[in-house]
C-alpha cells in the first residue's frame, strides 16, 4: 500500500492540480492564484514538506499548507515568467528563481528581500524569441556552489551562493541546456551531467569542459530533457528522453552506474511525448513520478526501474512534485 502523500501537477493553461489518493483523482489547487495560469516550476521546501513554491507567468507564489492556499512572494519577479526555482537543500533560506527572458534572482532570507546578481546571459534567441533559465541546481558537497542552465545560452556556475556567476561549457554538444545533475565525488571525481537537445553531456572537472555521451547508442533518441536521481542514491540517474519538443514518443532512460551505461526503463508502452519532468522526495526514495509534456503521468515504486501510467491525463505538463 502506498503511504499517504500528495502529488502536484503543474500545467499550461490549467494551473496546478493536486492528488491526495495516489493519483486516482485530481482537483485544482489554485486558491490565491489565476486558475488558468501557466505553471512551469515547482519546488518543495527541504525541511517543511507543506511549504511549496510555484512559478508562473505572474511571478513566484508560495503555499505553507500543501497548496490549499497560495500567496504571491512580492519581489522583482512579479509579472515575470518563472521557469525554474531552487530552494537550497542545506540552506533553505536561500532561494533562487530563473525567468524568461533570462534573469536570475536571489533571496537569502526566505523570500523577504531579493537581489539580481550580475550575470551576462544572452536574453534574445531568434529561435525561441527569448532565452530562459531552465534549471537551477545546488552542489550537494559544496553548498555555496550553484549551477544554472540556460536555453539557449549554456551553463553558468556560482561559487558564492548565487551572488555572482561565470559562464562555462567548453565542449558541450549544444548550448541548449534543459537540465543538470551532479554525482558527488566518491572515490572518483565529481561528475556533472547536462541534458541538451542533441545529447547528454558529462563534465569531470567541475564544469570547465564537457563531452557528449552519445546516449542515442543506448536510448531511442538524442533529445534529452530532464534529469533526476532517487534520493540517497545519486549514482542512479534518470533521463527524460523523447523524439523532440514536445515530440510524439518518449521513454525514461535509467543508469545505475553514474552515467556509464544506459537503458530504457520498463514502461507500459512509449509515452505520448518526451518525458519532461521527474518528482522525487526523501520521505520515500523508492517512490518516483514522471510526466510527459503532453499530459501523461507515470509512477515508479522501485527507484525508476519500472513505471506504471496513472489513469488521469492532462493537456500540457511543465512541472511535477510530490510530498508526504
Amino acid at each position: 500500500m502506498l503511504p499517504a502523500h500528495r502529488i502536484f501537477v503543474g500545467t499550461i493553461g490549467e494551473g496546478l492540480w493536486r492528488s491526495t489518493d495516489g493519483g486516482e483523482s485530481f482537483v485544482r489547487a489554485m486558491d490565491g492564484m489565476f486558475v488558468e495560469c501557466h505553471v512551469r516550476a515547482l519546488a518543495v521546501h527541504p525541511r517543511e514538506p507543506h511549504r511549496l513554491y510555484l512559478g508562473c507567468e505572474l511571478g513566484l507564489f508560495r503555499s505553507v499548507d500543501g497548496a490549499d492556499n497560495w500567496s504571491r512572494v512580492e519581489s522583482p519577479v512579479n509579472g515575470k515568467q518563472v521557469w525554474s526555482i531552487l530552494v537550497c537543500p542545506e540552506r533553505p533560506e536561500r532561494i533562487l528563481v530563473g525567468t524568461c527572458p533570462s534573469q536570475i534572482f536571489l533571496s537569502e532570507d526566505g523570500g523577504r528581500t531579493w537581489s539580481e546578481p550580475k550575470v551576462h546571459i544572452n536574453k534574445d534567441c531568434p529561435r525561441i524569441i527569448h532565452t530562459r533559465v531552465t534549471t537551477l541546481v545546488a552542489d550537494p558537497q559544496e553548498p555555496d556552489t550553484l549551477w544554472a542552465g540556460v536555453e539557449i545560452d549554456g551553463i553558468f556556475r556560482s561559487r558564492d551562493g548565487g551572488r555572482s556567476w561565470q559562464p562555462l561549457g567548453t565542449g558541450l554538444s549544444s548550448r541548449d541546456i534543459h537540465a543538470l545533475a551532479i554525482v558527488p565525488e566518491n572515490g572518483r571525481p565529481k561528475q556533472l551531467f547536462a541534458a541538451t537537445n542533441n545529447d547528454l553531456n558529462l563534465s569531470c572537472d567541475n564544469g570547465e569542459t564537457w563531452e557528449p555521451l552519445h546516449v542515442q547508442q543506448s536510448l531511442p533518441w538524442q533529445y534529452c530533457r530532464t534529469l533526476a536521481q532517487p534520493c540517497g542514491e545519486p549514482e542512479v540517474l534518470l533521463l527524460g528522453n523523447g523524439n523532440g519538443p514536445p515530440g510524439s514518443a518518449g521513454v525514461v532512460g535509467r543508469s545505475a552506474d553514474a552515467g556509464l551505461t544506459w537503458k530504457a526503463a520498463a514502461m507500459p508502452g512509449l509515452a505520448n511525448s518526451t518525458i519532461w519532468n521527474f518528482a522525487v522526495h526523501p520521505a520515500d526514495p523508492n517512490l518516483l513520478y514522471a510526466s510527459s509534456v503532453s499530459g501523461e503521468v507515470y509512477r515508479s515504486l522501485d527507484r525508476g526501474e519500472k513505471w506504471d501510467k496513472l489513469p488521469r491525463e492532462f493537456g500540457e505538463i511543465r512541472a511535477l512534485a510530490w510530498t508526504p
